[in-house]
C-alpha cells in the first residue's frame, strides 16, 4: 500500500535561516536585520546611515547568502528526530522555495545534517507543486508544513484535501507572525508537531 506523504518546507521549518542571514548581513555588509512580522522588504537597514535597504537590493543579498553561506544554517530543535519518526511510516519530500541552481547545495547541506530525503526546488506559490506531488505519490493522506501564510493559502486553493500545518521554528520572529488563516493548525515546535502529523496519518480527527 502507498504510504502517507509529508511535504515540508526547509527554512524556518527544518533549518534556521533568518538568524544566520542576519549574522552574515552584519558581518559582511554592515546591515541590521529586524524581520518583525516576517516582512523582508522593510527589515534591512544600513547601520551607518540608518537608511532602509531598497527592496530591489534585498533579494540579491538573499541570493548571496544561499550561494556562499548555507553551511551556517543549523537544524531547528527536534527536526531531525521528528523526520526520523515520520520517515518510519511515511514518505517525505522537502519542497523549498529556492532557484534551481541551489538544488545541489541544499541537498548537500541537508545531507551533512543527516536529512536525506527527496528535495524539490520551487519558485512561487506551492499549491500546484503540492498537488502534483500528492498525485504523483498517490497517498490518501498528505501533510504540508510551511512557515509562510501565502503558501498555505495556495495549497488550500490547489490541494484542499492536504492537511496544512503552519510552523515557524525561529523563536525570534514566531511571536510577531499570526497563525495562517488557511492552515489547519499552528505549531512552532517539532516535539509537538510530530504528534500532530502522525495523528493525521493515523486518520484521527483534528480536535
Amino acid at each position: 500500500m502507498t504510504r502517507p506523504l509529508l511535504i515540508t518546507d526547509c527554512d524556518e521549518v527544518l533549518l534556521h535561516m533568518v538568524r544566520h542571514f542576519g549574522e552574515w548581513l552584519d558581518e559582511a555588509h554592515g546591515i541590521d536585520f529586524r524581520p518583525e512580522g516576517g516582512a523582508f522588504e522593510t527589515a534591512l537597514t544600513h547601520r551607518e546611515s540608518g537608511t532602509l535597504v531598497p527592496t530591489p537590493q534585498v533579494w540579491p543579498l538573499l541570493d548571496g547568502f544561499f550561494r556562499t553561506e548555507m553551511d551556517r544554517q543549523t537544524l531547528a530543535p527536534g527536526a531531525g528526530e521528528a523526520l526520523e519518526r515520520i520517515g518510519q511510516v511515511a514518505d517525505i519530500v522537502i519542497l523549498t522555495n529556492l532557484q534551481d541552481w541551489c538544488h545541489a547545495g541544499r541537498v548537500a547541506q541537508l545531507d551533512a545534517l543527516g536529512i536525506r530525503y527527496r528535495v524539490v526546488c520551487n519558485q512561487g506559490g506551492k499549491g500546484r507543486p503540492v498537488a502534483q506531488l500528492a498525485a504523483e505519490h498517490g497517498s490518501s493522506v498528505t501533510v504540508f508544513v510551511d512557515d509562510l501564510e501565502t503558501h498555505h493559502t495556495s495549497v488550500a486553493r490547489h490541494a484542499p484535501d492536504v492537511f496544512r500545518l503552519h510552523m515557524i521554528a525561529e523563536p525570534s520572529i514566531a511571536p510577531t507572525i499570526p497563525p495562517a488563516a488557511h492552515a489547519h493548525a499552528r505549531i512552532d515546535a517539532w516535539d509537538d508537531a510530530v504528534e500532530w502529523v502522525l495523528a493525521r496519518f493515523r486518520g484521527e480527527p483534528i480536535s
